[in-house]
């Protein structure tokens, strides 16, 4: 099943952290915190002005990304769990 998202949003998979600290300290499921880290897997077509002009989006598909704890709603499709969320909730892109 493919999936677009429309307007503005992005359809953001979690990038899952380390569960081992430098020193070494394996940290259990329970203990940790969700990733605000992610892979971009599809981008909308963009937003629209009042003027009803194309705002291109910022972020492509393949971007790792910054976002906020609390941002977007989580989903699953085809039984991955994935975010959906508007590319205003995205904090900066990764390089």
């Amino acid at each position: 099943m493919a999936f677009r998202p429309l307007g503005d949003r992005v359809l953001v998979k979690r990038v899952e952290e380390e569960s081992k600290t430098k020193g070494g300290i394996i940290i259990p499921d329970t203990a940790k915190e969700k990733p605000q880290e992610g892979e971009v897997i599809a981008v909308g077509p963009g937003a629209r002005d009042e003027d009803g002009k194309h705002i291109a989006m910022d972020v492509k598909v393949g971007d790792r990304i910054l976002f906020g704890k609390w941002s977007g709603t989580e989903v699953k499709i085809e039984g991955e769990d994935l975010i959906i969320m508007k590319e205003s909730d995205i904090l900066g892109v990764l390089a």
